[in-house]
């Protein structure tokens, strides 16, 4: 049986600004989609791994890193995973560009 995924649309390009992240909302999943320096688009479920948990949209951004608002952290953006010394893994969402349109697979 082959697993459907689910294409939700989260706004255009010009509505995500460079290095900045934005909270939507993908179904029932609240994400912190980021736009890198370089243009690439990255998708995370906004809630930091730390066990104290918080937001992850107002982070900083650099290279393909998020680094977290409150407990500094350091996010590989492509994988979730959380950089050494720390540890822990946040969920990331595919994003699929259509033309001007940002899309998220769920």
């Amino acid at each position: 049986m082959e697993l459907t995924k689910q294409l939700s649309a989260v706004g255009s390009v010009q509505d995500f600004l460079l290095q900045i992240g934005r909270v939507v909302m993908a179904g029932e999943v609240e994400l912190a989609i980021f736009r890198t320096s370089e243009g690439a688009f990255y998708a995370v479920e906004n809630r930091s791994p730390h066990p104290k948990g918080g937001p992850l949209a107002e982070g900083m951004v650099s290279g393909y890193y998020l680094y977290d608002p409150l407990y500094d952290w350091k996010i590989d953006l492509r994988t979730g995973q959380v950089q050494a010394p720390d540890h822990g893994i946040v969920a990331t969402y595919p994003v699929i560009l259509d033309g001007d349109l940002v899309k998220v697979s769920l």
